[in-house]
């Protein structure tokens, strides 16, 4: 794998687990076949780390204390 390639891996610890564990991603970035920026975006679909699956975890925090406290009246 290039230079260029490696140092966002290494500065990025969850970018870094996600390539140890899915080590196709080799192949396709030594070839060219997908950049740094899918690979993150696969990264952040497999994490949950978009802004609407972050909205829907604040949905269901809200969903969950609202259900709480009607049961406690």
């Amino acid at each position: 794998m290039q230079v260029y390639l490696q140092i966002p891996f290494r500065e990025n610890p969850k970018s870094y687990r996600q390539l140890k564990e899915n080590s196709y991603y080799f192949k396709e970035l030594n070839r060219g076949a997908i950049s740094y920026k899918k690979f993150v975006e696969d990264m952040k679909i497999k994490y949950k780390e978009r802004a609407t699956d972050k909205i829907n975890n604040v949905m269901e925090n809200m969903d969950l204390i609202s259900s709480v406290l009607d049961v406690l009246k």
